[in-house]
């Protein structure tokens, strides 16, 4: 560690030590789990270690504020993640035993359905919408427009704008994740 690091970690130490048995008592009472809510105050912190404030804050509110915000994004993605389990743990009680996943085959599919979800809520909306309907609804580029109420044209240009943003994701030329704070 540099000299220059020794304020940052400073002003760490301080931020938890004066906010973090905040944070967990939102958080717990959020989630209503106090195992869940150690986790995500774990997960905040180590986001500002990873990803520290240029400027700091300004105020104790002011670091709450933004402590709040980012783990009200942990909270959301934990929600998600939860459906996108429950999900697919409907879907193996559909299957018969013998094509039961393993573990970990279960939990590689579950953080993909993530990552994928995450990238198309990053498509605008009726990109998002148009592409949905062809992949996972099979259904015609008419069929489409006719039910967005655009023309063919237009549901082309959406199917390329997704294909593209997917595309440049895949490369490594457009952020996977969304910036959160």
């Amino acid at each position: 560690m540099s000299a220059a690091d020794l304020p940052v970690q400073q002003d760490l130490h301080a931020l938890y030590s004066d906010h973090h048995g905040w944070l967990l008592g939102w958080l717990r009472r959020r989630l209503g789990n106090a195992a869940d809510a150690a986790d995500l105050a774990h997960d905040a912190f180590l986001r500002l270690i990873l990803r520290p404030v240029p400027a700091g804050f300004a105020s104790a509110g002011a670091a709450r504020a933004y402590l709040r915000a980012m783990a009200q994004g942990l909270c959301t993605d934990l929600w998600r993640r939860r459906e996108v389990e429950q999900a697919w743990l409907e879907s193996l009680a559909a299957q018969p035993e013998a094509y039961a996943p393993s573990p970990e085959h279960q939990a590689l599919v579950i953080e993909t359905l993530m990552e994928v979800g995450e990238w198309l809520g990053r498509l605008p909306e009726k990109a998002r919408t148009a592409f949905l309907q062809a992949q996972i609804h099979g259904l015609s580029t008419r069929e489409i427009a006719a039910g967005m109420g655009v023309s063919l044209r237009m549901v082309q240009k959406y199917l390329a704008q997704a294909m593209l943003h997917l595309a440049l994701i895949d490369a490594g030329l457009a952020p996977s994740r969304p910036r959160r704070p």
